[in-house]
């Protein structure tokens, strides 16, 4: 029997996971969260789930049974794993894009959503962190403003690729200062005090796919009804910034008429956007660490272009991805 406020996650350990734990345990009460190792990560740890004491899992059909959904936030590995010992009544939602391609998988971004679609969905696939906080920048400014064009320059953290990727960075940092060798197992690269349009041959994960999703994702989130629907995708540009967490975005929009600073300031300004006027320093990726939505700043006028404006744009990757997915498990639930 499925317990509807059961949940299982499935890499407790990760950087995901860890995020997850976290707004479970303060916002999220009514949801039971059930810890599952994933990958290196040790069954029968000892760990804490708020204030309280919890044990980790081993990854076996036990473990999956009676929940109502599993949070799939390890590896794509542990992802599949976990889809295969599922019987079938439980739903799962996806923070690893494992299950991206399956014909019973939807995209989801509840804080896109108009509240009226259909949730019985068998695999809810979490949208990239960056098509998120684009589509939530775009389609509000579409609202009040038709957009006539946008290029948006992606600048990704090195959190993208969870622990490993941080922790490359890092030693790659330090390395870099003590001149040893530097480790390329993720980026297969310099990162670090670097900026990369490409990684190397031998990295495990490309730029180019992470780019094309993003365009999938911000396609689907911006044809999504209710406000701001009919944005035009904007052309987009991943980098790879040697930061350990945070997007943020250059974004170059060009208005049908442009309603200047001011007005685009004021009229930017929802519960998921904050807005930091010129009197004010421009958002930081550092800043937003642990924040809700995104947050907008250094908006200025193209000098060679009356109909278009700049915009920084930053967004903490982990966060909104987490608070989507329990948005998501909210409804299941």
């Amino acid at each position: 029997m499925v317990s509807r406020g059961v949940m299982v996650l499935v890499g407790s350990e990760s950087l995901l996971g860890r995020e997850l734990r976290d707004l479970v345990s303060t916002s999220a009460p009514e949801l039971d969260l059930r810890l599952i190792a994933a990958d290196e990560e040790e069954p029968g740890t000892l760990t804490r789930l708020g204030d309280e004491p919890a044990l980790v899992e081993g990854l076996e059909t036990m473990s999956l049974e009676g929940a109502r959904a599993v949070f799939l936030a390890g590896s794509a590995e542990s992802s599949r794993k976990a889809l295969e010992l599922a019987d079938g009544s439980t739903a799962f939602i996806d923070l690893t894009y494992a299950a991206e391609e399956r014909t019973d998988a939807r995209l989801r971004a509840p804080v896109l959503e108009t509240g009226t679609e259909e949730d019985e969905a068998a695999v809810h696939v979490i949208a990239h962190p960056a098509a998120i906080a684009m589509a939530l920048f775009l389609r509000r400014l579409q609202t009040n403003d038709p957009i006539r064009r946008a290029v948006v320059q992606i600048f990704a953290p090195a959190s993208e690729h969870g622990r490993a990727g941080v922790e490359e960075l890092q030693q790659q940092t330090i390395n870099l200062l003590s001149f040893k060798a530097l480790p390329q197992a993720v980026f297969d690269a310099q990162l670090g005090f670097n900026l990369l349009a490409r990684y190397g041959e031998e990295a495990p994960q490309t730029l180019e796919d992470s780019e094309l999703r993003i365009e999938r994702h911000l396609a689907t989130l911006l044809a999504l009804p209710g406000e701001g629907e009919g944005a035009p995708m904007p052309s987009l540009r991943l980098v790879q910034a040697p930061v350990f967490h945070g997007y943020c975005f250059s974004a170059w929009i060009e208005f049908e008429s442009n309603p200047g600073i001011e007005a685009l300031e004021s009229g930017l300004v929802t519960g998921a956007i904050e807005v930091r006027g010129n009197d004010f320093e421009p958002p930081t990726n550092v800043g937003q660490a642990g924040q809700s939505g995104i947050a907008v700043g250094g908006i200025t006028p193209d000098r060679n272009d009356a109909e278009a404006c700049w915009f920084w744009v930053v967004a903490d990757n982990l966060r909104l991805m987490a608070e989507n997915a329990v948005a998501v498990a909210r409804q299941l639930v």
